[in-house]
């Protein structure tokens, strides 16, 4: 129902930047007054005025698409042309990567994202590594698109490639806005905010390049336990919870605790996590919330893992994401193991993971999580 009903939203939207437009155009570049476009909008027929929301619809979604590639596609190159290296490119929830020297699309994607393009930093020492280009090429990819339209907004004399420029430019410069001025939404820092943070605090850059290189190694097949074990070393700074890098790396830290199947400090660890949920972004709540629900029930915290497990918007995470995350998988077969006690449909949730592995892009992740879930399996209790 939610999806439906952000369809329509965006639809919509759609129709009123279309007609915005439209408005816009006429009044600024055809001579009418706005009480004279209202008139002659009023006068129209159904049927074109039906048209002018079909392109307003189509001009939205179309430039919507377009600029998330622009914008991901600046970052690659001005990651590229600053010594990083590609990892992954993915616009929705199509992630184009390179495996065995072919590229390869897979599905994956992150709650409130529409893009991302991921690259490993450059072989340097953490201080001669740039940072600026590459968080800022979304945006100036985004900012000379918007100029080569407003360009071809003044030659063309069609109106409907105007509505669709007029909303190709608005669009634009909506997300030049709200990533070229710094500022945090919704917890997380936008990419001028990031350009801020990096140059200043050295701990929040060490563990942003931490993330890109452990990202790279797990869509290359490394397991947590296998990366580095001097990567997860926690000083004072990682205190500091309001700030989603350092989460980001307590979370990589006990993700390789449960890979090392340290149930009990893996619980200590995400437990503590918790605890600052306050102050945590919603992405990364929700991601605490099923490993603490998962290392809840291995531990033999039956009665804390069924609480947090009748969180129903837990269980519509877990579910949205099941197909594109195999550690949702991982915390299903631990479900129908440990609270459903149900060891058939474990094995199934564990034997169709092993079948569809090479769909995911983690594999290290999955290579983790059906270690993980064979040893849960294999258990003397289970």
């Amino acid at each position: 129902m939610k999806q439906i009903l952000r369809m329509i939203a965006g639809l919509l939207i759609g129709v009123v930047i279309g007609l915005v437009g439209a408005a816009v155009i006429v009044v600024l570049f055809m001579d009418v007054s706005l009480e004279e476009y209202l008139q002659k909008l009023s006068s129209i027929a159904w049927g074109e005025m039906m048209l002018a929301m079909l392109v307003g619809v189509i001009g939205f979604l179309v430039a919507t698409f377009l600029h998330i590639i622009i914008h991901e596609g600046g970052h690659l190159v001005c990651g590229l042309l600053t010594g990083y290296r590609f990892v992954s490119f993915r616009v929705f929830n199509w992630t184009f990567i390179r495996e065995s020297g072919k590229l390869r699309i897979k599905h994956f994607s992150v709650a409130g994202t529409g893009g991302q393009c991921l690259m490993a930093p450059p072989n340097k020492p953490l201080d001669e590594i740039p940072v600026t280009w590459y968080n800022l090429g979304g945006v100036l990819a985004n900012l000379v698109c918007v100029g080569v339209a407003f360009l071809f907004l003044q030659l063309t004399d069609n109106p409907f490639v105007e509505i669709f420029l007029f909303i190709f430019i608005i669009f634009g410069v909506f997300l030049i806005l709200m990533n070229g001025i710094p500022m945090t939404i919704g917890g997380v820092s936008n990419d001028a905010n990031n350009v801020i943070l990096l140059r200043k605090d050295k701990e929040s850059k060490r563990a942003l390049m931490i993330q890109l290189e452990g990202n790279a190694l797990a869509q290359q097949g490394v397991r947590p336990c296998d990366m580095p074990s001097e990567w997860f070393l926690i000083g004072d700074a990682y205190a500091d919870y309001k700030n989603p890098l350092l989460v980001n790396i307590r979370l990589m830290a006990a993700s390789r605790l449960l890979d090392e199947e340290k149930w009990e400090e893996a619980y200590v660890a995400l437990t503590e996590i918790y605890e600052h949920k306050a102050d945590i972004m919603g992405l990364y709540v929700k991601e605490v919330a099923c490993e603490l629900l998962f290392s809840a029930m291995v531990t033999g915290r039956t009665e804390q893992a069924s609480s947090l497990y009748a969180d129903n918007e837990l269980k519509n995470y877990i579910q949205q994401f099941k197909g594109v995350m195999s550690s949702k998988q991982r915390i299903l077969c631990a479900v129908a193991l440990y609270l459903e006690n149900d060891s058939a449909k474990a094995q199934s949730i564990c034997e169709t993971l092993q079948q569809q592995q090479h769909h995911y892009l983690m594999q290290g992740e999955v290579k983790s999580d059906l270690s993980i879930m064979n040893a849960i399996l294999n258990a003397p209790s289970a």
